[in-house]
């Protein structure tokens, strides 16, 4: 059975059992303890946190997943991947165990001919909590098994909470008996032989004063109790397609046998060509993945994850042998496998193989240059007559270069040496322990928003108005400081105010709040922010210009009138749908690769980040403020209707990378119809002609694989044109020339200034050599040496060095000759001593010489017998210092 129909059938099960089917989400959710989504429940959370209102009692999903944590053993068990997809089923206060038992079980155990999968209930084993009598009496009643078929295990095992203060509780899994080849009789944790595949978490438990994943208190039950199961696609995949493990099902072997194709290597020949197989298969899924979602290769957070994929990948092709570009041949073969069950995966293609090759390319330029940084490494340890390179050394190498351990292990033994891998361990060690700790520290930032939640609970969503109006009549429902309940705000003070309704635009989208203000009798309040803490709840953060806003009063009738800022909503518009012409032109000009992955727009200024390997042209950059500014001036209509996401993704509109949306209901903003499609919760103008105009103010990097667009619009954009028309008029006049001739004009005066700089610094160079005749020519004998010590202030390093060389070279050739030049300019003192053959012979040096000098310029420096330089920094001692040069030639 293929991994789509394992797919396609639980989810059909649940489908016709009253669950809704929700998509993957994206890989990137905007959790504070996330990287990536690591579970299939992960989507769901605000709902088992209590944080959000579940719209469906009862959901089922196949998300996409991704943990890195135990990377280094990828491909040496069958447990270890990086990518994987979990299917799930979810129950929010509607079935509990007995309802999640039944779906588990007959999903798993009814024949294939009628949509299950089939398999044999005489080798399945459930396991619950040991103590869980519910649930041994359910697992009996439900399957009939005998209670020797129950395994119970330890709450370390059984036992699911999140490792925060919330929900938690006892669960059961179920475990396939895959023989006696794998492990002993009955030993549960005895290797692969029973074989976890579906997990079934029964949420009942409210968790606090937790400690550890495995040590926390029980508060009380859920008001509430939820399911959230998990079922591992390709552990089921494995075992319904007769594989050993997961690197051999239907949409990872293909890449293997690429593998073995370029190599000319076999499959199951060594297990340590295996592992190296296994690693190329599971890393180029995964990398596909993760740039499909957006991920850019980079040197910290996601876009880290990705590089590293991407280069273990491509590294252990290599030690397989084949050392051409890897990933032109293998991502191919990964997209055609996982492209029936993600179609996005072909739309996107262009874009993701752009991504992807580039960062083999860049590897393969490291690769070249941590080869040079090795052999140097090797040199030193050789020369030092040991034979084992340093774990520091190995661990810069690996961290500093990127280059890999596995890499320095093999050319190391090329050379005939050892690496302390000890040592290297042990930094790795620390550098994940110091990860880790500071994913802890991470642990404390779930807002809480029980104040909130308790607020939408007792009156219901807020009427979000800023579609339909600027101004509203409105009732306080609750005024808070600090995040507690309060009576009043006096003046002067800065607190929250919820409302019932309200016109104020909530920061969202990269939308900034609307500005305005909240009146009421007696008071006016400043609204500095507004924020939706919990879906359905709108909360703004106002200070109390004038008067006292008491709670009594607020909340007995409407009497507080809420009022946008017409001008700052009017810019907020002209900015957002800014944005959206902007990204439209950027794909216009780029092609559909570039996409954007942020955006920030307040009024009169946008910025927008999209996915590009470099930078753009000044050509490239006009091209698009040209094309924003056509859209602008054909004045385009701007529309927007609801649907379903589904429907969305059909006709065509972008979605923004790592956004969530919602699966039922989703709001489309088109701009000239499909010219530009994007989901979209903003606020726009009518036609595009209401932008006013988009004037680009620039074009940067924003992290590698990534640029960054600035732009001005409206009146903010027609203010910054003004600014420059006046610069023009000042040149103008200032150089007597008209506009169109300006650049000419200004162009002739750089070229003649640069010609002026060259001449001059021809007539320096001649006076500085000049100077050399007469310096050689009072050159003083000193114990049979013709030495000549010099201080010019005002020269710099170079001018020094063609001094001292110069004056050298007119020194006779027969006689010892020693040349110091000490300069000084701002601040920086530049030593050169320059010596000749025949000084050389009398056993002198120009190196002792720069030597004498570094004490006294607070410097350092060396060089060769023949010449030698230096710096400091204190300029007071110079005199000094060449006193000091005319002592050790008189010494010598």
């Amino acid at each position: 059975m293929s991994s789509a129909e394992i797919r396609n059938r639980f989810l059909a099960h649940f489908e016709a059992r009253g669950h809704t089917v929700v998509p993957s989400a994206s890989l990137l959710l905007d959790d504070p303890n996330l990287l990536f989504v690591n579970a299939g429940m992960v989507p769901f959370k605000p709902y088992f946190l209590g944080q959000e209102t579940p719209p469906y009692p009862r959901a089922a999903s196949v998300q996409k997943c991704i943990r890195t944590p135990d990377i280094e053993e990828v491909g040496k068990t069958t447990r270890h991947g990086t990518f994987f997809e979990m299917c799930g089923n979810f129950s929010f206060g509607d079935y509990f165990k007995e309802g999640a038992i039944e779906l588990a079980w007959e999903l798993v155990t009814r024949p294939q001919a009628d949509g299950g999968f089939g398999l044999d209930e005489s080798i399945l084993y459930p396991s619950v909590l040991d103590g869980d009598d519910e649930a041994i009496a359910l697992w009996k009643k439900v399957t009939g098994l005998s209670d020797d078929r129950i395994v119970r295990l330890p709450p370390k095992e059984n036992y699911w909470s999140m490792g925060v203060p919330g929900p938690g509780g006892p669960c059961s899994e179920i475990l396939i008996d895959r023989g006696p080849e794998f492990g002993a009789d009955r030993d549960w944790d005895a290797g692969d032989r029973y074989l976890e595949f579906w997990n079934l978490v029964f949420m009942q438990d409210e968790l606090s004063a937790v400690r550890s994943k495995s040590d926390f208190d029980i508060a009380g039950q859920l008001p509430k109790k939820n399911i959230d199961t998990g079922m591992g696609l390709e552990r089921v995949a494995y075992l319904l397609q007769g594989k050993s493990n997961m690197y051999e099902i239907d949409v990872v072997f293909p890449v293997i046998e690429k593998t073995m194709a370029l190599t000319g290597k076999a499959y199951g020949a060594a297990y340590d060509d295996d592992v190296r197989f296994r690693v190329v298969a599971d890393h180029v899924r995964s990398s596909m993945m993760l740039i499909g979602d957006g991920v850019t290769p980079g040197n910290e957070g996601r876009g880290y994850v990705l590089r590293r994929l991407l280069r273990r990948a491509v590294r252990n092709v290599r030690l397989l042998g084949y050392d051409d570009p890897a990933l032109p041949e293998l991502l191919p073969v990964s997209r055609d496998r996982m492209g029936e069950s993600y179609p996005e995966l072909h739309a996107d293609w262009d874009r993701i193989a752009q991504v992807a090759f580039a960062e083999e390319e860049a590897f393969r330029k490291t690769l070249q240059a941590g080869t040079q940084i090795f052999d140097l490494a090797a040199g030193e340890v050789k020369r030092s007559g040991a034979a084992t390179i340093p774990g520091q050394k190995a661990f810069a190498l690996h961290d500093t270069y990127g280059f890999p351990i596995d890499l320095t292990l093999e050319m190391a033994a090329e050379a005939g040496l050892q690496v302390d891998e000890e040592g290297f361990r042990q930094l790795m060690a620390e550098q994940r322990e110091r990860a880790k700790a500071d994913a802890r520290a991470k642990k404390g930032q779930h807002a809480d928003t029980g104040v909130y939640r308790g607020i939408l609970d007792e009156h219901g969503p807020t009427e979000w108005l800023a579609y339909e109006t600027l101004e509203t009549e409105s009732r306080a429902l609750a005024v808070l400081q600090t995040g507690a309940p309060v009576r009043s705000l006096a003046e002067g003070e800065v607190g929250e105010v919820v409302l019932d309704r309200t016109p104020f635009y909530a920061e969202s989208g990269g939308q900034v709040a609307d500005a305005g203000v909240i009146e009421f009798d007696g008071g006016r309040l400043e609204v500095l922010d507004v924020q939706r803490p919990v879906r359905g709840l709108v909360v703004h953060q106002v200070r109390v210009v004038e008067g006292e806003l008491a709670v009594s009063t607020a909340a007995a009738t409407r009497g507080l009138h809420a009022k946008v800022d017409p001008e700052w909503r009017t810019g907020a518009r002209q900015a957002h749908s800014g944005t959206h012409i902007v990204h439209a032109a950027l794909r216009e000009v780029l092609g559909p690769t570039a996409l954007q992955s942020g955006s920030y727009n307040r009024p009169g200024y946008l910025r927008l980040d999209f996915g590009w390997l470099n930078s753009l042209s000044p050509e490239q950059v006009h091209q698009i403020e040209e094309v924003s500014n056509h859209a602008l001036r054909a004045d385009l209509p701007v529309g927007w209707q609801y649907m379903t996401l589904g429907e969305a993704r059909d006709w065509g509109a972008l979605a923004l990378f790592g956004e969530t949306y919602d699966d039922q209901k989703v709001r489309v903003v088109e701009i000239g119809g499909p010219w530009s499609r994007e989901l979209c919760g903003g606020t726009h103008v009518d036609h595009s002609s209401q932008v006013g105009t988009i004037v680009v103010t620039g074009e940067s990097s924003v992290g590698s694989g990534n640029r960054r667009i600035e732009a001005l619009t409206g009146v903010e954009g027609f203010a910054y044109l003004a600014r420059e028309r006046d610069v023009v008029s000042q040149l103008t006049s200032m150089l007597k020339t008209q506009p169109d001739d300006l650049v000419g004009r200004v162009g002739d005066l750089v070229e003649r200034l640069r010609q002026a700089e060259k001449e001059m610094e021809r007539i320096r160079m001649a006076q500085l050599l000049a100077a050399g005749g007469d310096l050689a020519a009072r050159a003083v004998d000193v114990n049979g040496v013709k030495l000549v010590t010099h201080r010019v202030d005002g020269a710099a390093a170079a001018d020094v060095r063609t001094l001292a060389l110069d004056v050298r070279g007119r020194l006779p050739g027969d006689a010892p000759g020693v040349v110091v030049v000490i300069g000084a300019v701002d601040g920086k003192v530049s030593v050169v001593a320059a010596l000749n053959d025949a000084a050389q012979a009398r056993g002198l040096s120009a190196n002792d010489m720069v030597r004498t000098v570094a004490p006294y310029v607070d410097g350092r420096g060396g060089g060769k017998a023949d010449v030698a330089q230096g710096g400091g920094t204190d300029s007071s001692r110079i005199d000094e210092a060449l006193a000091a040069v005319s002592a050790a030639v008189a010494q010598a």
